[in-house]
């Protein structure tokens, strides 16, 4: 799998922001098929840090309804694939300097 297809977007929530701050811990959203020897070369080669842990997760597909004019709608949220990447001591992951 080439690098460029590993990482799909990193996740910005309160709880990832406070992760940051605190623990180096930064979350993407990965690949179904990447393993952690992959996302762990991706984060550095994109980012220039030196990764120490990469812990991977699953996340399930929800269902989703909403009642509209139109009547009752539901569907379904897709699963994805989360990886919490934790970085050395000193280094940061500039996220925002994209937006």
């Amino acid at each position: 799998m080439k690098l460029s297809e590993v990482l799909i977007k990193p996740i910005l929530t309160e709880k990832a922001n406070a992760q940051q701050e605190k623990l180096r811990r930064y979350a993407f959203k990965v690949a179904r098929k990447a393993n952690k020897l992959e996302i762990k070369k991706a984060v550095e080669s994109f980012y220039g840090v030196t990764v120490t842990d990469v812990n991977t997760s699953v996340v399930p597909g929800k269902n989703k309804t909403r009642f509209t004019k139109s009547g009752f709608i539901s569907g379904r949220k897709p699963a994805y694939k989360k990886a919490m990447v934790t970085v050395a001591a000193g280094e940061t992951i500039d996220l925002y300097s994209t937006i």
